[in-house]
């Protein structure tokens, strides 16, 4: 892709989630959104490959059509209440509909179903992006509404439980991710309506997590579980703590993505929840099951020593590295900073 090009779609990608963030207007947050959409298409299809064309318009499809329902919502909200102001989303039904329709957006159950065929149709860098920049501005929208409904606890146990599920049976590395991305929404949605700051600090570290899992894969060229048990041969250093992440991952202690499922048990219990906490927990081992799985192939399966097993190491990458190491540490060594995040999400 042109470099001018790639510059000013990227640039688009970051003003229309800037606009989202800094809008207190629904017209102005719809156009955020769509700016946002619009901007990321070409990236998803320049590869000029079927898949990638079916994922780029399944995409299409479905955020056009979150779009419109917002749209509507919100139209929806001014003709009930004569406010078109995003923290003033107080009639029951136009707030149901624009959390329904941000769900569609994020890909939540059981509005996930675009998620993992889109995921796998596109590369892992803008599988990236779409994992987690475009994860942003849909949540900016959730943390103004705040709507105390319900339906939040039901939407996230049924994303933890699909998320952990859906991705049991899976081979491909991108579908993986995707189950994955759809559990850890579950949890953020879980407490959004009783402690809006563990939902900010539940997708940071989704974020961190799984920026550093798709730029290990893209510097293995892994998309399938298979191609994980070569990695040996090309980063035995990267090979031994990817397994690590994956716990992490799954919210293991003593690593850094244990920090926010600790907090969330916590305050669901807190707030008289024991049963949502306890299916909560439950659906997590699901998800750990298939980060075991990935961890087993990785670190405990050896591939056949043949040349193509041998001489993946030979081939120098152009892959910078300097970013994969941040988030990896990041990933891993952030539990012993709890308290300070606390402090800091409570000012």
């Amino acid at each position: 892709m042109n470099p001018y090009i790639l510059a000013t779609l990227l640039f688009g990608l970051g003003l229309g989630t800037t606009i989202t963030f800094a809008s207190s207007h629904w017209l102005l947050a719809w156009m955020g959104l769509e700016i946002n959409t619009l901007a990321i298409l070409p990236l998803m299809a320049h590869h000029h490959h079927p898949r990638a064309v079916e994922a780029t318009t399944k995409y299409f499809l479905t955020q056009a059509t979150a779009a419109a329902t917002i749209l509507f919502a919100s139209t929806t909200n001014a003709w009930l209440t004569g406010q078109w102001d995003i923290l003033q989303m107080t009639h029951p039904i136009p707030t149901n509909m624009v959390l329904l329709s941000l769900a569609l957006k994020i890909g939540l159950a059981p509005m996930h179903s675009w998620l993992p065929e889109v995921l796998q149709g596109l590369d892992l860098t803008t599988g990236l992006i779409l994992s987690t920049w475009q994860k942003l501005a849909p949540f900016a929208l959730l943390l103004q509404i705040q709507p105390n409904t319900s339906t939040l606890v039901l939407l996230g146990l049924t994303s933890t439980l699909v998320g952990g599920w859906g991705g049991l049976n899976q081979t491909q590395l991108r579908k993986i991710l995707a189950y994955s991305s759809i559990a850890h929404l579950g949890w953020m949605l879980l407490i959004l309506q009783f402690a809006p700051s563990l939902t900010f600090l539940a997708l940071l570290m989704y974020i961190v997590m799984t920026s550093s899992l798709f730029l290990i894969f893209k510097l293995n060229k892994a998309t399938n579980i298979n191609t994980l048990a070569t990695s040996w041969a090309k980063s035995p250093m990267l090979t031994s703590v990817t397994p690590l992440l994956l716990l992490s991952l799954g919210g293991l202690p003593p690593l850094s993505g244990f920090m926010p499922k600790w907090l969330i048990l916590q305050e669901l219990t807190k707030q008289d929840l024991p049963l949502a906490a306890t299916l909560a927990a439950l659906t997590a081992l699901l998800s750990l099951y298939f980060y075991l799985r990935l961890s087993y192939t990785m670190a405990l399966t050896l591939a056949p020593n043949s040349l193509t097993g041998i001489t993946p190491w030979r081939l120098p990458h152009l892959q910078t590295t300097m970013p994969t190491s941040i988030f990896t540490t990041l990933s891993l060594f952030l539990l012993p900073l709890t308290p300070a995040a606390i402090t800091l999400l409570i000012l």
